[in-house]
């Protein structure tokens, strides 16, 4: 042992010339073993986006929550706090943050505080766990990823427990919509009457898929969506303190892209400040990092669309979307675009446009220039629009097509114009016009030979001719034929006949069991009601009558007792013809023969082509013997009858 030498020491780690520090020896066998220490990673520490940098850590650094913010610091002050608590709202708005916000507040306790608090500054012994998701009292749970009854009990086994350190063991439950029906019969029981030491805490974007039975046992905060100001400001505050430099522009078309949600608006300005290079982000990058279109551009696209330019129109669309504007976003603008035009035509002088006076005034005027009724037309056509663009294989081509529809809309007069030009009542206005109240054709002289389907003019008095006006006709060629405007209904027939034409089967029913005609010619409509009938069965038969001739009628019920009605006259004509048959001396001796059997139902032949003139075919007599129906053919003879006796 004496002649042994000692092992030789490990080498000693080189020397850091930062910090002067001597690292780990270093042992020489284990390095022949496994080569050369590892070098630490160089670079800059690993950056964090702004979402997570600047996630709210105090409830007065959540942005437009005040209602439920005042709500929450009420009970915590009373101390009349739920075991329950159920976020809603759409994405981005702060469930998950008000969630550990929430757990916090619970947990809290400081050197001075030991019980539940809604001030959080300074942050408390347990603060920093629950908002790192680490703590052992605070579980959270992702609803999406553990959707089954087996994930809720795992959760639910550890509440009978009392909680490791804190005051209060918090489950978190995020999406809990997503949960399994079993999972959500498991959770009831806990969740009505849970441990005094239990809270729950429930975060969702489908608040309809929770079970009411859920919802009846939490207390339940709709976090607000950002508004546009609310974001644009949100984002501007944090553009200083991260020294960004972004054009007010820039901020204001993000705030519209993010739609309320704060993580979608810091997740743009994160991609806007990388975007901007050091440099001052603008508008037009922001427009071609979203595929934008410059708002202005997009009014003028609207300007062209209600004038009518087809080509204007067309090419203006194209240009925007040759430009790098994304198809269903270009609909979108104009859609936002006629919304504002709504507003405008509707509050008139109390309209305020969040946006540059420049473009208010712009809107102000397309609503001048367009009926409410054109809106509301356009804004059904972008939205369908807006649906075959997402669809197309071509979403640009979808997007043309959709301006070159709108622009024909805004060329046509609106339907009230046009049933007036197809009656001749009055000149067509200009669709640009505002739209005027209806007013129907004035009654036509009874005098005027072959009346047509126009309106009928008042007739001119031999005292004094010069009184009467006559209205201007429209420049149009009036169609001969139209499928819904001039047809000549003179008889209940033709009425009925129309009626069943249009497949309008409620109202031709009604007419045909109720109505008992008096008069019927064109333009005058009298009858007596049968028992029964509606009581807006005039108004009704008025509607459709001058919906349909494009001319005043005159639909008047009396009580005078006029003829039957179309279905009594049908049933009397049947129950002749039973009669009839039942008189023919074959059926009356079958009829006699079989106790008991009556005639069903008597149906005319058809006449065949050969049959000699002078002749008709006989009719088919349905006779029932009691037991199945049997034609004529199958009846027996008398004679054979007798025969047997």
């Amino acid at each position: 042992m004496a002649g042994k030498k000692p092992p030789k020491p490990p080498e000693e780690g080189p020397e850091d010339p930062d910090t002067g520090v001597t690292a780990e020896p270093r042992d020489t066998l284990t390095a022949s073993m496994f080569g050369d220490d590892p070098k630490p990673a160089a670079g800059p520490a690993a950056y964090q986006v702004l979402a997570r940098k600047y996630r709210p850590t105090r409830f007065e650094d959540l942005v437009g929550q005040e209602a439920m913010v005042r709500t929450l610091a009420n009970a915590f002050k009373t101390g009349r706090i739920a075991h329950a608590f159920m976020l809603t709202g759409v994405r981005g708005v702060g469930k998950t943050t008000t969630a550990r916000l929430l757990a916090r507040a619970l947990n809290y306790e400081s050197k001075d505080v030991h019980g539940p608090s809604m001030q959080l500054d300074p942050p408390g012994i347990h603060c920093a766990a629950i908002m790192a998701s680490q703590h052992p009292d605070v579980l959270e749970l992702d609803a999406a990823s553990n959707t089954g009854i087996d994930n809720m009990r795992d959760l639910l086994s550890g509440s009978r427990y009392a909680p490791v350190n804190a005051r209060y063991k918090v489950y978190i439950i995020d999406e809990v919509h997503m949960l399994s029906t079993a999972a959500f019969n498991a959770l009831l029981k806990t969740l009505e009457e849970p441990p005094p030491h239990v809270k729950f805490i429930f975060a969702t974007t489908e608040i309809r898929k929770v079970p009411v039975t859920v919802l009846s046992r939490c207390q339940r905060f709709n976090l607000q969506r950002f508004s546009t100001e609310q974001l644009t400001q949100h984002l501007a505050n944090i553009c200083k303190l991260e020294g960004a430099k972004v054009s007010p522009e820039a901020l204001a078309l993000i705030a519209r892209a993010a739609e309320g949600s704060a993580r979608d608006g810091l997740s743009i300005l994160d991609q806007a400040i990388v975007q901007g290079d050091s440099k001052e982000v603008s508008g037009e990058q922001v427009r071609d990092m979203l595929g934008l279109a410059d708002r202005s551009r997009v009014l003028d696209l609207m300007d062209r669309i209600i004038s009518g330019d087809h080509k204007a129109a067309l090419e203006e669309a194209t240009s925007l979307l040759e430009q790098g504007a994304d198809a269903p976003v270009l609909i979108k603008d104009l859609m936002d675009v006629v919304v504002e035009i709504s507003r405008a035509q509707a509050l008139k002088e109390a309209y305020a446009f969040a946006g540059p006076p420049d473009w208010a005034k712009r809107t102000q005027a397309m609503g001048e220039q367009m009926s409410p009724a054109l809106s509301a037309r356009m804004w059904r056509m972008l939205l369908q629009g807006f649906e075959d663009c997402a669809r197309a294989p071509d979403p640009p081509a979808a997007a043309e097509m959709v301006v070159l529809r709108l622009a024909a809309a805004a060329s046509l007069p609106s339907p009230e114009d046009a049933a007036r030009m197809l009656a001749g009542g009055a000149a067509v206005p200009s669709p640009k016009e505002k739209e005027a109240p209806k007013s129907r054709p004035e009654p036509r002289a009874e005098s005027a030979p072959e009346p047509t389907p126009q309106a009928r003019q008042p007739a001119q008095s031999s005292g004094s001719p010069s009184t009467a006006r006559t209205l201007p006709v429209a420049s149009a060629p009036i169609p001969d034929e139209t499928p819904h405007h001039g047809v000549k209904l003179s008889s209940l027939r033709q009425i009925v006949a129309e009626l069943d034409a249009r497949r309008e089967i409620s109202l031709k029913y009604e007419i045909e069991r109720y109505v008992r005609p008096a008069e019927i010619s064109w333009g005058h409509f009298n009858y007596t009601a049968a028992p029964g009938a509606p009581n807006n069965l005039s108004q009704r038969i008025k509607d459709w009558l001058e919906e349909v001739s494009g001319v005043e009628w005159e639909v008047l019920q009396s009580n005078d007792g006029g003829p039957e009605s179309v279905q009594e006259r049908r049933r009397r004509v049947g129950d002749e013809k039973l009669s009839s048959a039942a008189a023919l001396p074959k059926i009356a001796e079958a009829l006699r023969l079989f106790p008991g059997s009556r005639v069903l139902r008597v149906d005319d032949a058809e006449q065949p082509d050969d049959l000699d003139e002078g002749l008709a075919a006989p009719n088919v007599i349905h006779v029932d013997f009691g037991h199945r129906e049997r034609t004529e053919e199958e009846i027996p003879d008398p004679e054979e009858h007798e025969d047997d006796d």
